[in-house]
């Protein structure tokens, strides 16, 4: 399956109650992300992270789907149209 450079956005709601699992989940698929930044929003009390990801749609849908079933966590992602 071939693999495509994207980015995966994610806007955390209750981060005290999903940083763990969000982090976890984050370190079970470490080996397709190539950069993380991550900015806390104090004044929305929200936290939002971008990742920058090399990976293939199946890895990408592993990921989101298990980022997106936790409990106040939004997830997107993109992928180049080329492959990158």
């Amino acid at each position: 399956m071939e693999r495509r450079i994207g980015f995966v956005g994610i806007l955390v709601e209750s981060r005290k109650k999903t940083a763990a699992m969000i982090n976890q989940i984050l370190s079970d698929f470490a080996e397709i992300i190539v950069a993380r930044v991550g900015v806390p929003y104090k004044e929305r009390n929200v936290s939002v992270i971008t990742l920058i990801v090399d990976a293939t749609s199946d890895e990408i849908g592993a990921l989101t789907g298990k980022l997106g079933s936790l409990d106040g966590v939004s997830v997107k992602s993109a992928f180049a149209k080329n492959g990158g």
